[in-house]
């Protein structure tokens, strides 16, 4: 299988909804979790989706595990590799998004990378090197406050110099709008004065598709599912996409089984869709605190859900207030915590699987790598778009055997999302 874009993403729901991304933008497009084993036969696709867990782990781990993706994925074939990164651009001042981004530069034999978590279509805009959520700075947005990885500056090329070795450059919007020789003037400009990295600003579409026909002449680009559409089309129209192979259409054949959701997200979106659910469906609420204590609450819904699901959708959510989750980290510590409940959740994913559930979803970052990674899920295809940035997934090589999943960030989907992505799965 020879590919023509690859990329890696940092976490299991941004890679769905890069993957998602590409696949409606023209490119044949499977998603792996990690690396996959050389057994599994993949589909024939344009693009391959490495989904990592490296968001939020210590910076020398995310670089090696990034840097083994960049060499399968050049072994097979791509001329281009996308650092995929949350469109809130959250990290620290440790990393990872720029120790990454070198290092991939480094790999494949440096130069000058473009950056942007900018993407329209979901209210991210950059302009001057800032991040706007909505129309609001990303540090007075709700989404400043990530349990993880809060971001308190909209300033980009500020934040990503504090995580870098060398100078950050901007391409404002002025030269975006000039066109792609414009921006590679530019470029040419910073290499010359040792830049090796630029934030992009975008606020179009438009600006995207400059910036993917630019970017995709040079080795690197890192940023949000807004580039990899930039990057999609720039390979539509190089005509260099082949027909046949898999389909969304192949992704969505129905698999049968009982159905079931897991939340673990704190959004207040996704708090919200809890609520709605919960007036066509079961849903159980699990006390955060209890699950830290020990083994009982996760036995405790276990049963509840078994005792339910047959005759329908259930709802396990240990989905809490951003209120209760800052109390939690105080007492216990914020990666004690967020890893505790991770498992929690994943535990009981893994359950009401081996009770027959075949049509799933997950709501959260976090809780959407733990869940995958207990189930042990080699790679998915991606099918049709329940809401913006999350498509339904079909399991490819899974020990289960078929199922169709939904992984979802926190922060997608309208308020009707668990009802609506249910309906989709056949």
């Amino acid at each position: 299988m020879a590919i023509l874009l690859g990329s890696i993403a940092d976490d299991y729901t941004g890679a769905s909804d890069l993957a998602n991304t590409l696949t409606k933008n023209g490119l044949r497009t499977v998603q792996t979790v990690g690396i996959p084993d050389p057994s599994l036969a993949l589909p024939d696709v344009d693009a391959v989706v490495v989904s990592l867990k490296i968001r939020s782990v210590p910076a020398s781990d995310a670089v090696a595990a990034a840097a083994s993706a960049e060499r399968w994925l050049r072994q097979r074939g791509a001329g281009h590799v996308l650092y995929k990164i949350c469109s809130t651009f959250d990290s620290t001042d440790a990393g990872n998004i720029g120790p990454v981004t070198e290092a991939l530069s480094d790999a494949a034999g440096g130069g000058i990378v473009l950056v942007t978590p900018a993407f329209p279509e979901t209210g991210r805009t950059v302009y001057l090197g800032h991040l706007f959520v909505g129309g609001q700075p990303l540090n007075e947005s709700p989404l400043k406050d990530h349990p993880l990885n809060p971001m308190h500056d909209a300033n980009l090329v500020r934040v990503l110099t504090r995580q870098s070795r060398n100078t950050v450059g901007l391409i404002d919007l002025t030269t975006i709008a000039a066109g792609p020789g414009a921006v590679k003037m530019r470029l040419d400009a910073f290499r010359t004065a040792g830049v090796t990295a630029v934030i992009a600003d975008a606020i179009f579409e438009r600006d995207l598709e400059t910036l993917g026909e630019v970017a995709l002449e040079t080795p690197v680009s890192t940023g949000a599912s807004g580039l990899g559409l930039g990057l999609a089309r720039a390979l539509v129209r190089s005509g260099r996409i082949s027909s046949g192979g898999a389909t969304t259409a192949d992704a969505i054949r129905p698999v049968g089984g009982l159905s079931a959701i897991v939340a673990g997200s704190c959004s207040k979106a996704t708090l919200h869709q809890l609520d709605i659910a919960e007036r066509s469906m079961p849903v159980l609420r699990l006390d955060p605190e209890r699950l830290l204590a020990g083994p009982d609450e996760i036995a405790a819904a276990i049963s509840w859900a078994g005792d339910r699901i047959s005759a329908g959708p259930v709802v396990v959510a240990a989905s809490a207030s951003p209120e209760t989750v800052s109390r939690l980290q105080s007492i216990y510590g914020r990666e004690a915590s967020g890893h505790a409940i991770e498992t929690a959740t994943s535990i009981i994913t893994a359950e009401l699987v081996e009770r027959g559930v075949r049509r799933l979803v997950v709501a959260g970052g976090e809780t959407s790598g733990a869940a995958v990674d207990r189930l042990a899920i080699p790679a998915f295809l991606i099918g049709p778009e329940i809401a913006p940035g999350v498509p339904v997934l079909r399991t490819v090589g899974n020990a289960q055997g078929d199922m169709l999943l939904a992984l979802k960030s926190g922060n997608f989907g309208g308020e009707d999302f668990f009802t609506a992505a249910l309906a989709m799965m056949h």
